[in-house]
């Protein structure tokens, strides 16, 4: 595996949400610079990072950016950003007060296996995105 911590964001996703694995294919899909890495909560990685954040119950998308963690609406915002125009325009629904975005994402998050369902296991990477995906957290 590449070193993923040179200039490289880490999203960490639930890896058996439909929700979630749609979007991680989305921004592989439009991931023009290679900046993106991905690992699913359920991952070495991904319950590495819950320990660090005390275990919060954090369960739907993670951003590890330039050493710093980001969740929730903020998380998903700041992922837009570094996408190509017109995905990074959602970047300026940062100018919303955060306890209204958070709330927004949240009751999204809350009730995405209800709407789009979830898988038994983690997504599998195909053999053309695998080195986009962080399997172990060493």
């Amino acid at each position: 595996m590449e070193d993923c911590s040179v200039n490289k964001s880490i999203i960490l996703f639930d890896g058996v949400c439909n929700l979630c694995n749609g979007a991680v294919q989305f921004l592989i899909n439009r991931d023009s610079q290679d900046q993106f890495r991905f690992a699913s909560l359920q991952s070495d990685l991904g319950r590495k990072v819950m320990q660090q954040l005390n275990n919060k119950n954090i369960d739907s998308i993670v951003l590890i950016e330039s050493g710093r963690i980001y969740t929730t609406s903020t998380a998903a915002l700041r992922i837009a950003k570094h996408l190509p125009a017109p995905w990074n325009y959602l970047y300026l629904l940062r100018l919303l007060p955060r306890p209204l975005r958070d709330q927004a994402y949240t009751c999204i998050a809350h009730h995405r296996y209800q709407w789009f369902g979830r898988q038994d296991t983690c997504m599998l990477p195909t053999p053309e995105n695998e080195r986009k995906f962080l399997m172990k957290s060493n």
